[in-house]
Order: structure tokens, then C-alpha cells, then sequence
């Protein structure tokens, strides 16, 4: 903590810190002080000199923003010399500026006004054409007082570097890239110029139309697991724009989705009212179906008789099926990206009306793997460190993932980091944003993660690395991980993972050498046959280094949806109740019997992808599915789609006529996540508050309503009078939450655990011991498994999939957002240059990729990004859907599909 001092300021003596600024403690004190080049959160560079103040001795008067108080100072920021010095450097920036606009929007003007700076007796600047060619940013260079605040903002804040200050004196202007215009530049769109722009020369195109603002409401972004906080501009019940607020996992910072991405809302494809099939419209896998038209396949109906239809389906098969093959005849598909409330609702739902624990939803699709290995080896399925622990970490290690993409602001964190001399070894087959700012990046070929992490820990235990200490009091399994990795020499793996030995040597040392080093990793790690052996692999690599227990340590697998650590954590998975507490223990069934009042199974439920094969078996005959998209989500989606069009009954709850819900016998519009009030958990283990901003459209409904409406006409007495009283019997089945009061949640994040009101939290687990049984990790060996589908002659390339920064999941939200659509408005395959060049394809052309499931044709890119031999496309786009081409095989452990290996051939077209 810094020294507290005694110094002099307009004539009273104050206290102040030693690393506080002037104009800070002018602020404290109650004193106004014009600055511009100066904002919360940017570092401190006076160049517009607007805050100037006298310090008694000295010959010239000094920035306020960058001098720190000193004792014994005396300062003065009001005098006659100080306020003509301001007044006459906001007449000069007048002079730069040929707008200047409503002083609520403009501070150069609002700090005019407070000085009484009227005009400019200077002759004003040259007028340049306004630049419009972003669709989210206008840049109007006649509003410019080069401040420097938005070059700051993306080269030091987010990392982005495209915002640069060229020449020099009367010159200098702002550039993006090489004098590019900013939609052509590299720019990713996250805003954070726009939102540091004093003058609005870089402002925000309005997504919705213009008119005055009547409310703010702070909320939490709907995207990523990141857990931005922000704040919903609304008029006429209508999402205007949207700001980031200075919430612990974002501090005011956003991406592109979460700044420019809430109009989707407002589509004009969203659902208002609900729909029953129509009796004349067999359902067929492969229609092709127009959601601005649904009353091609549906009628209107009212809720009742839709609520009625959708549960009759449901008794009537509970009904009718046979007693032996009852836990197989329902199902629920629940979601992450609604509130915890709605999965706890859900899950409880299927667990206490279907008669089964048959309900799953989209981390089967990520992390299964992950929390797999992490409940084996340290006891929890929950990241150890928050993402801003970076800034104490020497070594980070990012494997199979891409936070740039698809965790930008969490990505920020670590390039500020690395800013800072942080080591970064990215591991990852493809080339990204990310490998730029790399030490080292480890591009392994794909499938080989196990050889080349069990080389890592050769090196580590043969050069004497590890950490006996730890390994000693807190782990068990050493001795037969030790002797399991006497195979695995760099020398013997090099070949197989692709990396020299020599560099595989190199990291490793890197790593084990570090006094603070962090693991994050995505679902490149994860979404293999071998996913829970990678994610073993990562444990055991932390625990033999004692990377873990302190702050910049630890192991964090990066969570791809708003709520997939909350709908986790509140049971919506098929073994787990909530708090990862397993339906075959009698102790804990008895627990849930008492707190439901039911009988409850004592069998885990069928996975994602074993609920549609299921269906496609005929085992399962209706399905309940609540704001999921499997038709576009899950493996082989073809299969998936004849699947869903077999069942006897489907009931979809959603807010868009989304591919699954084509297969639909009853829709139920629900509320998008702006329209509602909730939980949710991020990838930190934070608990935030969502808040509602705006009404559900035309009918629509909230989904606790829905799911609850539901409920009781399956013979269930519910009546919870809103997500207050969901939570409060959250907090009863799990301990993990049980401090943490709805009343708290309105005025603070809380990361769990927090097992007793007034607790802190815990953002730093495992800090004395892992809540295994003896209190020990376990190391847990990990031998090679080749892929389920290799290359061969008929199928050459790999195929990997995955996110892009503009769009998220399947796109129904995104791609339905104005600003994010025109960004990135086509599917595409990206190709290897040298691959391109023997199969003869341009970037202009299109292909058509191939495998042993489907095919799809798509626009080419090329690029140097994946590796030779392999191929890399988004599975967002429903026109070329890349989940028709991946391969369901299933992860023996954590029943998790390998979606990120497969073998496809190129056809030129």
C-alpha cells in the first residue's frame, strides 16, 4: 500500500497517497479540472494539456494527470495564471475541430461550456471526408483532437494495434493500419475507441433507430463465458446501444458481440406467439423451411391449448410406453445460454415429471471431457484461478483454443500481461491472433496433445524440475505416473506430436521454471475420442510443477457459452444433481427426494448425442428442448436431423424458428436474454446478476413461466413466484452458493464458493487442500489414442472446426444481429495457401468438402492459419453447416464427440 502524505492544495492542506495523481486528488476534493487526453482505465499521457495546475517553485505549469503527489507540495488548479492557460488550450483544440456536438456526448464542449470557451479566435483545420466503410464505426476525423485516448485504448487496453498517430506537428492524424480506411483496416470491432473517444470522432453507427434514451439498465453480455459487465441503453422498450461497465471480469471493456450484438431481438424473425404443426406437414429431415414463415409448416394457437398439446404429448407417451424401457422413453435438451434458474428449473423438470435424469445440454458438446478429468484428478469440475489472474503469472500456457476469437476480452487480460513480460506457449495446430504475441507457438499436429504433454513431463521429472514438495503433501499416483512417461522421451515423441525435441525441451523448462504459471485451454483440447486423456495430460503437467493453489497458478478451461458453468453447476448434465453431487449415491438421491418431494432415478441419464441416437432407435419417443439447437450443434447433424424427425412427439421452446424447432409438434416463444431476470455463472465462478431491460415481444413469455406452465400439467405442484424464488431453493441443494443471497447479487459479484452468508468467496481454489476424499490430486496416466477417423487416400485433409469472432454457437443470435451479420456475412472453409495451390484453388472459388457422413459446399479462403494437410471451418452458418461433416464418435469417458477431427476431401467446384 502506498505512503500517505500532507500537501497544500488551493490554499487547504489535504491527505493524499504517493501514487495518486493530481488530478485525481483535485477530484477528490471536489475540484473540476479539465482533462481530455486523460480517461478511467487508459494510462496517464498528457498530451492535450488541458489539465494544467501550478506547483508552487516550479518555473511552468505541469499536467495534472501525470504528476503524483509528493509532501510538502502546493497546488493550485483555480488561480488566474492556471484557468487562462485551460481556457487557452480548449481554444486551440476548438480551432481542430470542425464539429463539435451535444456536450452530453462531447466532452471537449462540455469542458468549453464549464470555462465559457464559446468560440476559437484560431483559423479552424482542414475539413477531411468522413470514413463510413465499417459497419459498427464511423470515423469523423473533423471531430479529432488527436488525444491519443483511442490509440491507447486498442494497442495498450485491447491489444489490437490497429490505431496508430502519424506524422508530425500540424500533420500528425490518426491512422488505422497503413492509412487503411477502418473497413478495410484489421480492425476487430470491439469499440473500445469508440467508447474512449472524447469527441465523438470515432462514434457508433445506431444499430436501432435514433431517439433519446429514457433508461440505463446494467446487465451481464449474453455471449461468452468471459461474464462481461454492461449496461442496456433502451427507449420505447427498445435496445438503443449498449456500454461496458466496470464489472471485475471486464472492466468496461467488450468485444464486438457484446457491443454491437443486441439487436438480434429486434429480427423480425423472432417468435411471438405459439405454434402447433400443422396436421397436413409430415416432418421430413432434409425441408428446407423459411423462419420469416412458419405458417408453411404451423398454425397459431393460443398458450393454453399449446401448453395442453405439448404436455398431453408428454403423459401420453409415459403412458403408453413400457414399464422396462420407461427411462428411455423422454428426454430434455436444456440450455446455457438461460439464466440458472431456468437449467435448475429444467433439470428438475425432467428429473421429477419425465421419471428419468435423461437431460443434458451443450458442454457435452465442450467441456465434458474437461470437468471429467478435473472432478478425477483435483475434485471439482470448476476453473482454480479467474482469467485476470494473468497479471501474476510469468508462464502462461494456452492449448486448443483461440481466446481472441472466442474470448476477446478475456484474451485482452492475457496480452496485457504478456505486455508486461509474461511467457506465453500457445499449443496449437492452427496459426491465430494469438501466435503473434507468442514465445513459443507449439503447432503439433492435430490429435498428437498426449505425446507431446507427456514429452513436457519427461523433461520436467528428468531434469530434476518438478516439485517433489508439493508432490510429496498434496498429490498421490506419482510413482505410476513417473514410470508410465519413461516411454514418452522428446526424442521418441517429436515425430509423432511434429515439434523438435530440442523445443519440446525448451518450453517444458519454461514452464516448470516459471514462479507463477497458468494453463487455459478450449475445446481443441477437449473435443477428441482422447479429450479426457488431453485435459489428464494438462492436470497432471500442473500438479508435478505445483502450479496451482496461488494466485497467477492454476488450470482454467475456457467456457464457450454465457451460463455453461451455471447450467453445469446447477445439474443440468445426466449423472450430476446440482453441485456435481452424483445420482447414484443413495445419500444424495434421499437428499433431493426430500427437498422435491419425489421419488427420484437412481440411473444416470443418456448424453446429448445419446439422446439422438435414441430417438433415431426409436428408444426415445418425445423430447423437450429448451433454447438448444442440436439440428446444428451436435455431430452429424444429418443423423441428428433424421433423428428428431422420428420422434413422437418434440416440443422446442426458443426464441426463432431455429433449425431444431422445424422438427417441432408444438413451439413455445420465449424470452430472449435482455427480457429477463437471473443468475448466471462465468467462466471465473462468478455469480452476476442479469437484469431484465426489455419486454418479450407480442406473446412471448418468460422461460421460468414456460418451463413452470409445463410442469404442472405434468402433475407437478409448482408455483414459484419468480427467479427470487428459484434461487432461494438453489441456495438449499447447493452449498456451493449458500451465501450468496439474492439481496447481495443486487450490489456485487460473488464468486463461489461461498458456503456461509457474508463470505467473501473464493476466487483462488485448492489453496491447502482439494475436496477429494483424502484431500490429494490424483495423477492420472494418459497413453496415445489415435483419432476415431484418420486421413487416408480417400479422405487426405483434416477437418477442424470451430467459432469465429463474429458469430457464436450455431448463429441464431448472431447472425440475426445486424452489425455482426454484414462483418462476416458467408460461410467459408479456410485452406492452406500450399494446399490451395496443388489442389489449383483460388480464394475467389468454392468447394466442396466431403466425408464418410456428408457434404457441404462453401467459399474458399486461404491462408498460412491452418497447417498443411488440414482445413478449418466455422459451424455457424446453417446454408453450409460444418456439423454435417464432423464425427460422432464419443469420448469413453465423458461421452463428449470428437468435432475437432476428421477426414474430408476437397473437391474444386
Amino acid at each position: 500500500m502506498s505512503n500517505r502524505v500532507n500537501l497544500t492544495l488551493n490554499g487547504a492542506i489535504v491527505e493524499a497517497d504517493e501514487d495518486e495523481s493530481l488530478l485525481q486528488l483535485a477530484q477528490w476534493q471536489g475540484y473540476q479540472v479539465p482533462h481530455l487526453c486523460h480517461t478511467t482505465g487508459l494510462r496517464a499521457e498528457g498530451n492535450c494539456r488541458a489539465c494544467m495546475v501550478e506547483i508552487e517553485g516550479e518555473r511552468v505549469l505541469v499536467a495534472s494527470c501525470c504528476r503524483k503527489a509528493k509532501a510538502g507540495m502546493v497546488v493550485n488548479t483555480q488561480n488566474k495564471r492556471v484557468l487562462q492557460a485551460q481556457k487557452g488550450v480548449l481554444e486551440l483544440l476548438l480551432s481542430d475541430v470542425q464539429e463539435n456536438g451535444d456536450e452530453a456526448e462531447n466532452e471537449l464542449a462540455y469542458w468549453s461550456q464549464q470555462l465559457d470557451v464559446n468560440y476559437s479566435r484560431y483559423p479552424p483545420s482542414q475539413c477531411v471526408e468522413v470514413d463510413h466503410t465499417h459497419p459498427a464505426i464511423d470515423v469523423n476525423l473533423n471531430a479529432c483532437i488527436q488525444c491519443t485516448r483511442c490509440v491507447r485504448a486498442c494497442r495498450e487496453v485491447q491489444v489490437n494495434d490497429v490505431i496508430g498517430l502519424a506524422g508530425r506537428g500540424a500533420k500528425s492524424s490518426i491512422i488505422f493500419d497503413f492509412s487503411d480506411q477502418l473497413g478495410s483496416s484489421s480492425c476487430v470491432g470491439c469499440g473500445e475507441c469508440v467508447q474512449a473517444c472524447p469527441t465523438s470522432a470515432l462514434s457508433s453507427k445506431p444499430v436501432t433507430e435514433s431517439v433519446t434514451v429514457d433508461r440505463e439498465v446494467d446487465s451481464v453480455c449474453p455471449y461468452c463465458g468471459v461474464g462481461c459487465q454492461l449496461t442496456y441503453h433502451v427507449a420505447n422498450d427498445k435496445l438503443i446501444k449498449v456500454e461496458g461497465r466496470d464489472g471485475p471480469a471486464n472492466h468496461s471493456r467488450l468485444c464486438v458481440k457484446g457491443r454491437y450484438g443486441f439487436d438480434y431481438v429486434h429480427n423480425a424473425e423472432r417468435l411471438t406467439t405459439p405454434l402447433i404443426r400443422r396436421d397436413d406437414v409430415a416432418k421430413q429431415a432434409d425441408v428446407i423451411f423459411d423462419p420469416l414463415h412458419p405458417e408453411t409448416i404451423f398454425r397459431q394457437a393460443s398458450w393454453e391449448e399449446a401448453l395442453d398439446k405439448a404436455a398431453e404429448g408428454f403423459n401420453e407417451i409415459l403412458r403408453d410406453t413400457l414399464l422396462g424401457s420407461r427411462d428411455q422413453a423422454l428426454a430434455g435438451l436444456g440450455s446455457a445460454k438461460g439464466s440458472c434458474e431456468e437449467a435448475y428449473l429444467f433439470q428438475k423438470l425432467i428429473r421429477t415429471g419425465f421419471k428419468n435424469n435423461n437431460v443434458d445440454h451443450c458442454t457435452r458438446l465442450c467441456h465434458a471431457s474437461s470437468v471429467a478429468a478435473l472432478l478425477e484428478g483435483v475434485g471439482s469440475g470448476a476453473v482454480s484461478n479467474p482469467m485476470a489472474d494473468v497479471e501474476h503469472a510469468d508462464v502462461i500456457i494456452i492449448s486448443g483454443a483461440n481466446p481472441s476469437i472466442n474470448h476477446p476480452v478475456g484474451a485482452s487480460w492475457m496480452k496485457n500481461s504478456i505486455k508486461r513480460g509474461c511467457k506465453l506457449i500457445y499449443m496449437d495446430p492452427r496459426r491465430s491472433e494469438m501466435s503473434r504475441h507468442a514465445t513459443h507457438h507449439i503447432r503439433f499436429k492435430p490429435a498428437s496433445d498426449v505425446a507431446l504433454l507427456n514429452a513436457m513431463m519427461f523433461v520436467i521429472i528428468e531434469e530434476g524440475l518438478a516439485d517433489e514438495d508439493f508432490i510429496e503433501q498434496r498429490t498421490e499416483g506419482y510413482a505410476e505416473l513417473k514410470d508410465h512417461l519413461k516411454d514418452y522421451s522428446p526424442d521418441d515423441m517429436a515425430e509423432v506430436c511434429g515439434i523438435q525435441a530440442n523445443e519440446i525441451r525448451q518450453i517444458a523448462r519454461l514452464y516448470a521454471t516459471a514462479k507463477n504459471a497458468m494453463i487455459f485451454w478450449g475445446m481443441g483440447v477437449s473435443q477428441h475420442i482422447h479429450g479426457t486423456d488431453n485435459a489428464r495430460c494438462l492436470i497432471a503437467l500442473c500438479l508435478l510443477c505445483g502450479q496451482i493453489g496461488r494466485p497467477g497458478t492454476g488450470l482454467h478451461p475456457l467456457r464457450g457459452q454465457n451460463n455453461v458453468q451455471g447450467a453445469s453447476d446447477v445439474g443440468l448434465i445426466p449423472m450430476m444433481y446440482p453441485d456435481y453431487q452424483a445420482v447414484t449415491s443413495n445419500e444424495v438421491r434421499q437428499k433431493f427426494e426430500t427437498l422435491w418431494q419425489t421419488g427420484l432415478s437412481d440411473q444416470p441419464g443418456l448424453t446429448t448425442v445419446e439422446i439422438t441416437n435414441a430417438a433415431f432407435e426409436g428408444k426415445v419417443k418425445g423430447l423437450f428442448v429448451e433454447g438448444e439447437n442440436p439440428a446444428m450443434s451436435d455431430p452429424d447433424s444429418l443423423h441428428v436431423r433424421e433423428a428428431l424427425s422420428r420422434l413422437q412427439h418434440l416440443v422446442v421452446q426458443d426464441i426463432f424458428l431455429t433449425e431444431t424447432a422445424h422438427f417441432a409438434d408444438v413451439i413455445l416463444p420465449a424470452s430472449a436474454f435482455p427480457e429477463k431476470t437471473g443468475t448466471f455463472i462465468n467462466s471465473d465462478r462468478m455469480v452476476q446478476l442479469g437484469r431484465q431491460a426489455i419486454n418479450p415481444p407480442g406473446d412471448a413469455k418468460h422461460d421460468l413461466w414456460i418451463i413452470q406452465e409445463i410442469a404442472k400439467r405434468l402433475g407437478l405442484n409448482w408455483n414459484y413466484s419468480g427467479p427470487e424464488a428459484v434461487y432461494n431453493e438453489m441456495r438449499q441443494a447447493m452449498p456451493s452458493i449458500a451465501g450468496i443471497s439474492w439481496q447481495r447479487l443486487q450490489s456485487e459479484t460473488v464468486t463461489y464458493p461461498c458456503k456461509n452468508e457474508g463470505d467473501s468467496g473464493e476466487p483462488v481454489l485448492f489453496k491447502e487442500k482439494f475436496p477429494t476424499e483424502t484431500g490429494r490430486a490424483r495423477f492420472v496416466p494418459a497413453g496415445i489414442i489415435r483419432p476415431d477417423e484418420p486421413i487416408d487416400k480417400d479422405y487426405p485433409f483434416v477437418l477442424i472446426t470451430g467459432r469465429q469472432l463474429e458469430h457464436w454457437h450455431t448463429g441464431s443470435m448472431t447472425r440475426r444481429s445486424t452489425v455482426l451479420n454484414q462483418l462476416e456475412p458467408q460461410a467459408y472453409v479456410e485452406i492452406n495457401r500450399q494446399d490451395a495451390g496443388k489442389l489449383k484453388i483460388t480464394s475467389q472459388g468454392r468447394v466442396l468438402l466431403k466425408t464418410r457422413r456428408g457434404s457441404v459446399e462453401v467459399n474458399v479462403r486461404i491462408s498460412d492459419n491452418p497447417q498443411t494437410g488440414t482445413v478449418f471451418m466455422p459451424f455457424c452458418y446453417h446454408e453450409a453447416a460444418a456439423n454435417i461433416l464432423t464425427n460422432p464418435a464419443l469420448d469413453p469417458k465423458a461421452r463428449i464427440a470428437e468435432v475437432k477431427y476428421c477426414a474430408v476431401r476437397l473437391n474444386k467446384l
